[in-house]
């Protein structure tokens, strides 16, 4: 059916973003659901907000784990008489009571996935008033318990008001879309595609429904349409789902070629349209081998990336579609081609992101660390492994689902629950790849032994309880020849830097102390990529972290409150020297890069020079005269001593390769 352009529907639903015009406080208070209830002391704010911006990101680890409340007054349209409403937060930490006009429409116990209540029989013509009553303080049933990140609280996402017609795409399935695109038998000649859709008829009767889904490529032509029909009964949700073959699909190719197709769901009563939902749609096929590492499309594709915390400085969890704009323009020009969002569920948005950057994705849960053996601790942990899968289902961008980060017990309550979570993950969805991030605990233990692949956060360089940076590609053979037939990757790896920090020749710091030079932190990221970029069997190789991030506990580096590992300040304004070597090794984009430059003020009269580049050769002036050439190795450019005058002194690298020619220039002030 190519050719005809696809024409987007009418409206049908209004969902309508309402993060103005809020009322905040900061404890508990009593009867402050009430429509009546007087919040004129209360903080006016602005969603999305979070309470811990400052006090949790400023060490001390005594940051506001409690209550607040917030109040909006909300104003029902003339045209929503009939139809159904639902309030919509896409995110808040950890455990949430939602209110209007007094009535209590529910609780959703989790921090980050999205979720929804029915407030048609609140809801009232006119002015109605919505409050949220948000915790963060411990659940002992909602993971995680503890993880070595700070808590941050608040409505930190945006919060909607959706209104549909009666008979609609169902909204109340887990916060998802209602929609499950499944994509089987992919190859470049053809694949099959099911469409399930949910649909909900809140009716008095039953309907005669029919669902069409059309798929529509890039260019605003159809690829195909799919209809299914059936009788869904009053009160009730029920999915209908249609099967087509397409043939020649244009491939999701990650970063090569992020084809992302637009399927457009419809739902009709007769002639009627009632409603319509539209979702990203991405063909491919993929695979991981033991030995051979990961193939996207049947081609070997090497999974280097990073670690993604969602949090700001001065703005905790409340960032918005600008930050991950950002965010995933920076991970993009380092190169990587995979991200695993660690520990919780992120944002919608960024997911939008990765599908059309071609990042390969890692989604996981918030399990880290400690569980709880209860049965309460077991339903919340699938809950929000539940709502992780369907909410994001369809994002092409996803490939692995990870069912827990770090377990430090390998008990028969532990292996009990991830045996229950990976069997979810297949039951959830069987068209991917459970994955586990394990740390603490044997190598080959039971705890790496569940998913389908598994991930290890290694230290090597860094933390005690590993070896020295050069030891880990032994670790990674060893580990490999015990268990050949394990699909092995490394989920995390790195080393702390603060940017005003600084050695000639470091020796390794105390993780947990200070100082935590700059140049430590190259030397071990160097030594990790030699080592793993020889080790295809590695299926993954992920840095801990993109961006420096808040862990209000910590006392290191120099800065309190942060764990400073990340490869770009936690502003974002700085790109550390390790962020360059990655560039280097992973773009062609021309690089030369003078590193240890805010070692701004020197000491000695010869200094040594290191220069990351991936072109052909780099030179060398000093104060304008040429330093006799350095040697060059694998992407690294470096002069063991070169002499510096007293005062400053002008340090400028010149790199060349055929046509290209890019220069780098620092400013070092010897004493």
């Amino acid at each position: 059916m190519a050719g005809s352009a696809y024409p987007e529907p009418p409206a049908t639903r209004s969902d309508v973003v309402i993060d103005s015009d809020w009322k905040f406080l900061k404890k508990d208070q009593s009867g402050a659901q009430a429509s009546t209830f007087d919040d004129a002391s209360w903080s006016a704010v602005t969603l999305p907000h979070c309470w811990n911006a400052m006090d949790g990101q400023d060490g001390g680890n005594n940051y506001y784990r409690g209550i607040g409340w917030y109040r909006r007054h909300y104003t029902l349209p003339a045209d929503a008489a009939g139809k159904r409403v639902y309030l919509q937060v896409d995110g808040a930490n950890v455990v949430s009571d939602v209110y209007v006009n007094g009535t209590s429409l529910g609780q959703h116990r989790g921090g980050f996935a999205r979720f929804r209540f029915d407030a048609t029989a609140a809801m009232k013509a006119g002015d109605n008033v919505i409050a949220v009553k948000v915790s963060n303080a411990g659940a002992g049933d909602v993971p995680p318990l503890e993880a070595d990140f700070t808590f941050f609280g608040g409505l930190y996402r945006d919060v909607h008001v959706l209104i549909t017609d009666p008979v609609h795409v169902d909204t109340l399935d887990y916060g998802s879309s209602g929609v499950y695109l499944d994509t089987t038998e992919v190859t470049a000649a053809s694949a099959k595609l099911r469409a399930r859709v949910r649909v909900q008829n809140d009716g008095a009767a039953a309907q005669a429904v029919t669902v069409t889904t059309t798929l529509v490529r890039v260019d605003g032509s159809v690829e195909a349409t799919l209809t299914a029909s059936g009788s869904v009964p009053a009160g009730k949700a029920q999915e209908l789902a249609a099967n087509a073959t397409i043939a020649n699909p244009h491939l999701w190719k990650g970063t090569e070629d992020p084809y992302v197709y637009t399927a457009y769901v419809r739902v009709q009563v007769g002639d009627k349209l009632t409603d319509w939902v539209k979702s990203p749609l991405g063909f491919r096929f993929f695979s991981v081998d033991p030995a051979q590492g990961f193939s996207l499309n049947g081609q070997y594709l090497d999974l280097h990336g990073v670690d993604r915390h969602q949090d700001r400085l001065n703005m905790g969890w409340a960032i918005t579609d600008k930050e991950h704009d950002q965010d995933m323009a920076l991970i993009r020009e380092m190169g990587s081609t995979v991200i695993r969002l660690s520990h919780y569920e992120q944002a919608e948005h960024f997911h939008d992101l990765a599908d059309h950057n071609g990042i390969v994705l890692w989604a996981e849960i918030p399990l880290v660390n400690s569980i709880s053996s209860s049965a309460a601790f077991t339903a919340n942990a699938t809950q929000q492994l539940t709502e992780l899968i369907r909410q994001n289902y369809n994002h092409p961008a996803i490939v692995f689902w990870g069912i827990g980060n770090e377990q430090r017990s390998d008990n028969t309550a532990t292996n009990a629950l991830l045996t229950t979570l990976n069997s979810l993950v297949h039951s959830e969805d069987p068209t991917r790849l459970s994955t586990y991030a394990a740390c603490c605990t044997s190598d080959t233990g039971g705890l790496p032994a569940h998913s389908d692949v598994v991930a290890y956060n290694t230290y090597y360089g860094w933390y005690d309880a590993f070896g020295t940076s050069e030891q880990f590609g032994s670790w990674a053979d060893m580990l490999h020849a015990a268990k050949p037939t394990w699909k092995i990757g490394v989920s995390e790896y790195g080393a702390g830097a603060g940017i005003t920090q600084h050695a000639d020749n470091p020796t390794r710091p105390d993780p947990y102390g200070s100082p935590h030079p700059e140049e430590w932190q190259n030397l071990v990221h160097e030594s990790h990529w030699r080592q793993m970029k020889t080790r295809r069997f590695l299926w993954s190789k992920i840095i801990w972290n993109m961006f420096d991030f808040a862990v209000d506990s910590r006392n290191e580096g120099d800065t309190p409150g942060r764990n400073d590992k990340g490869l770009v300040t936690y502003d974002r304004v700085t790109k550390k020297d390790s962020f360059y070597w990655y560039k280097a090794n992973w773009t062609t984009t021309p690089v030369v890069y003078i590193t240890s430059r805010r070692f701004s003020s020197r000491s000695t009269a010869t200094v040594p020079v290191k220069i990351y580049s991936n072109l052909e050769s780099v030179t060398l002036e000093v104060n304008g005269t040429a330093v006799a050439a350095g040697t060059s190795a694998d992407h690294i450019f470096s002069w063991a001593s070169v002499a510096l005058r007293t005062g400053a002194n002008t340090i400028v690298a010149t790199g060349k390769s055929g046509t290209n020619t890019v220069t780098d220039t620092v400013t070092w002030t010897r004493k």
